[in-house]
């Protein structure tokens, strides 16, 4: 009888069906211990023309293919943009209850967060037709990158969440930090060599981050960039050209190009990375 419940109890445990925790990664060392990070110099190699009406929110170049989305209620799109001439070559504009956020491009489909609405989108990369949507739990969506196997995005706090593509259950989260503490307001991520380069809300900096401890490990400083497209400092004034927001890097080229909301300019840059 004793052996019976001992069996009962192994295959009990061998069955539980609770769901798992993501994983969260712990700092590599107490925040008092950190370096500060290094400091990742740039050159500006050219500039193109950017659509002043798009309030970028997620940049992504595919393929040869600029994808970008834009936010702001009844004015929100995801659209395919030749990069040399700025032109759009297709688009496809999201219902008005929607603000459109960071987007991604993953085998062949685009998926796309929106602002408080708890929902995500997947469209057909080559045709901008919507398959499907998917939930999030978080109570915002930022920006959103990929590595490849799973979707990566951000909430407007500290943490990256890592979900799968197809059932879109989270499975890790990546805590950031740098000297100082938790880096919060985090936005537009992108994959580079291994590392997530993200902007960081309300500043002109791209944040290096490395994606096993969360840590910042460098900092670009791009207020020039501002300069250059004939803006003025940082003002919250959501009527104008603000904040640097977009990303793209094209990885068959080892290309990096910038842009920010309402800007009449999109940067291609050299990192010094």
């Amino acid at each position: 009888m004793w052996l019976v419940a001992v069996c009962c109890l192994m295959a009990a445990c061998n069955n539980d069906t609770t769901p798992k925790k993501p994983v969260i990664n712990e700092p590599a060392a107490p925040v008092a211990e950190m370096s500060a990070p290094a400091v990742i110099t740039y050159d500006i190699i050219r500039e193109y023309p950017h659509d002043v009406n798009a309030f970028t929110e997620g940049l992504e170049l595919h393929d040869g293919v600029l994808y970008e989305s834009t936010g702001q209620y009844g004015q929100s799109d995801v659209r395919k943009v030749e990069l040399n001439t700025g032109k759009v070559i297709l688009s496809k504009k999201m219902e008005h209850g929607y603000f459109g956020e960071g987007l991604t491009v993953l085998n062949g489909k685009i998926y796309q967060l929106t602002y408080r609405e708890g929902k995500g989108f997947v469209y057909d990369a080559a045709t901008l037709k919507v398959e499907k949507t998917f939930a999030i739990a978080s109570a915002e969506g930022w920006g959103i990158t990929n590595n490849g196997t799973s979707l990566i995005y951000d909430d407007g706090g500290s943490v990256f969440h890592f979900i799968d593509p197809v059932t879109f259950k989270e499975h890790k989260q990546l805590k950031v930090t740098d000297e100082h503490g938790p880096v919060n307001e985090l936005n537009e991520p992108e994959l580079i060599h291994g590392f997530i380069y993200a902007n960081q809300w309300k500043t002109d900096l791209i944040l290096k981050i490395d994606t096993a401890t969360g840590k910042v490990v460098g900092r670009t400083d791009l207020s020039n960039l501002r300069e250059r497209a004939g803006i003025a400092p940082i003002s919250g004034n959501g009527r104008g050209p603000d904040v640097l927001n977009g990303i793209a890097y094209d990885a068959a080229n080892n290309k990096i190009y910038i842009t920010g909301k309402n800007w009449p300019k999109l940067f291609e840059i050299r990192l010094d990375n």
